[in-house]
């Protein structure tokens, strides 16, 4: 049987319907549920083996990028949440669902260590195209992915701070730092814009938490899923699609009861 995917929906929420794709493509069975249907007990959480929180503007962003979707996930749902990543089922935050797990302390996920996605250094929305590298081995999303991905970012809110400054070395000892900003050849963004779209200090464009199950990242990889999504693609280009992350998530939950 095919792994279940519970992707969250609130008001706000969109690109659920393009990462439920994602996941068909890569091989799971995606099921979108709006959060009042878990409010009222219509979801049984133990029946998916992963988990979707989606991108776009929960609650129109009110008291901040994903704050309030992030209050939901911890006032009505924390106990379902821990369970779930406790599991080690495969749980993946997409740009407003990043800053959702950010702010629930979900993500980064060390003791004593503070995360934030504040605003870009550009002072403005950013919407345009990134390249991605991944560089963690312990993120299950992102292991054995050697090929660089295209995807688009769509934030105002996505520089990756963390606090005290030792935070840094700790996510880097615990290998949390699943995806950076390149060029497009590959090479080191170097905080350099629009390589690096927000002025995330280290190139930081995702992270995962120390058991490498969960997930989140400010770009949208399931926004090139096919070759024609891309800019370029009328040009001949082709590959560095954002598809291999579901299909190593979806493999990964395959393997979890």
């Amino acid at each position: 049987m095919n792994p279940r995917a519970l992707i969250l929906h609130a008001t706000g929420t969109n690109r659920d319907r393009d990462v439920a794709r994602a996941i068909e493509l890569a091989g799971g069975s995606p099921d979108i549920r709006h959060i009042h249907e878990l409010l009222h007990r219509r979801v049984v959480w133990g029946e998916y083996q992963m988990l979707v929180v989606p991108g776009g503007f929960s609650y129109a962003d009110a008291l901040g990028a994903g704050r309030l979707l992030a209050l939901d996930l911890e006032a009505y749902f924390a106990d379902q949440v821990h369970a779930f990543v406790a599991a080690g089922k495969p749980v993946i935050g997409i740009c407003n669902g990043f800053q959702a797990l950010v702010r629930a302390g979900i993500l980064p996920g060390i003791a004593n260590v503070r995360a934030t996605l504040t605003f870009n250094q550009s002072g403005h929305f950013e919407c345009r195209w990134v390249t991605l590298r991944a560089v963690s081995s312990q993120c299950v999303w992102t292991q054995g992915l050697s090929d660089l991905i295209d995807c688009p970012v769509a934030h105002g809110e996505g520089r990756f701070l963390i606090s005290p400054k030792e935070g840094w070395m700790e996510l880097q000892q615990n290998d949390q730092i699943a995806l950076v900003y390149t060029s497009r050849e590959g090479e080191p963004a170097g905080g350099a814009y629009p390589e690096n779209p927000n002025g995330s200090p280290g190139d930081v464009a995702g992270v995962c938490n120390p058991q490498g199950n969960v997930l989140g990242l400010m770009p949208h990889p399931e926004n090139h899923i096919f070759y024609w999504q891309h800019p370029r693609w009328t040009r001949g280009f082709r590959g560095r699609l954002g598809l291999r992350l579901f299909e190593n998530g979806v493999r990964y939950a395959s393997q979890i009861n």
